[in-house]
């Protein structure tokens, strides 16, 4: 804030930083936990093989079977790198091959959700 002055009151302090991203990978499921301001934790999804994926309206736990692309980033895309509006490819419980967009933050909420295409 600066209260009428030309100089603010304080400069930045170490609590304003944030933390290292978690770049989310297909592969064996790991989760990271991570302390956050005011005593609570938060789960980042640091790898997995399932996403949650709404098919036909319905929730199903699917199989990734590989990453199409990720238009947040080049480089994402290149490293395989799962964040929110990726574009993965899935099999479903009933064997069929399926595209998904994600539609949550594995970084930070620590599940995967996705949506059929």
């Amino acid at each position: 804030m600066y209260h009428g002055k030309i100089n603010k009151a304080r400069g930045k302090r170490k609590f304003h930083e944030g933390g290292f991203p978690v770049e989310t990978k297909i592969d064996k499921e790991k989760k990271k936990k991570v302390k956050s301001k005011g005593g609570g934790s938060k789960l980042k999804l640091v790898s997995t093989e399932y996403a949650n994926i709404v098919v036909d309206g319905k929730p199903q736990k699917c199989k990734i079977t590989g990453f199409v692309e990720n238009p947040v980033s080049q480089d994402y895309s290149r490293r395989h790198i799962i964040t929110k509006g990726a574009v993965i490819t899935a099999e479903t419980s009933n064997k069929k091959e399926i595209k998904a967009k994600i539609t949550s933050r594995p970084g930070q909420s620590g599940l995967l959700n996705a949506v059929s295409l």
